[in-house]
């Protein structure tokens, strides 16, 4: 069998997303990082998201349909935000494992993703909502049954996209910005380059090596609810 091929069937008939992501990780680890592994990479990435979400017709449906109400709620606004929204979600449906709904809170992070669009009648309380959307969406999919890694992973791109947004926009201090910006980057940068160096997923890190970042999400919610 030609390695191409070899490569392909890998990614595309792996058991999980978790050993598809290791199958891409390693052929680009293999290829030395070169434009052509980087370009098989992405080819195969995307043609193993297309197969993903033809297997979650419904998923899909969902994401789309939710997508187009947060445009109409946001009336023209953010367009490119929203749109990055859904191309992301609908790309990794895989990680709804045996799934094939999108379910309530899975919906509930993704609106808090694009609160920055739709969020602006919340004026200094749009933080603290925010902060209860980000305790409310865990406890649905606990009490619901329907934890999966999609809404790990949604729910730690959400936090980015909104509270980076909230950093730039509203947050005075620099130290408070500086800081902010260091607890969400590190460990993206540590698991992503460990990630790529060894040629398969690293683990993100623990609950206790995120709560500086939670608790700077607080301070950044109160901060911005004490301002008029």
């Amino acid at each position: 069998m030609e390695p191409q091929v070899a490569d392909r069937r890998a990614v595309l008939e792996a058991a999980g997303s978790r050993a598809a992501t290791d199958a891409l990780l390693a052929l680009l680890r293999g290829g030395g990082w070169r434009p052509a592994a980087w370009t098989r990479f992405l080819v195969l990435a995307a043609e193993r998201s297309w197969q993903e979400a033809a297997r979650r017709p419904r998923a899909l449906a969902e994401i789309s349909l939710l997508h187009g109400a947060l445009l109409a709620a946001g009336r023209g606004r953010g367009r490119w935000w929203v749109a990055t929204s859904w191309a992301l979600a609908a790309s990794h449906l895989g990680l709804l494992e045996d799934r094939r709904s999108l379910g309530a809170a899975n919906a509930l992070t993704l609106v808090r993703a694009n609160l920055p669009v739709v969020g602006a009648a919340l004026g200094r309380w749009i933080g603290l909502v925010a902060a209860a959307s980000d305790l409310a969406d865990g406890a649905v999919a606990r009490r619901l049954g329907t934890v999966t890694p999609f809404g790990d992973y949604a729910d730690s791109l959400a936090d980015a996209a909104f509270w980076t947004w909230l950093t730039v926009r509203s947050e005075p201090s620099r130290a408070v910005s500086v800081a902010a910006m260091g607890a969400w980057a590190a460990p993206v940068a540590v698991v992503a380059a460990g990630s790529l160096a060894h040629g398969r997923m690293f683990d993100r890190p623990r609950p206790a090596a995120l709560r500086p970042a939670a608790a700077l999400q607080a301070l950044l919610a109160v901060r911005r609810a004490l301002r008029p």
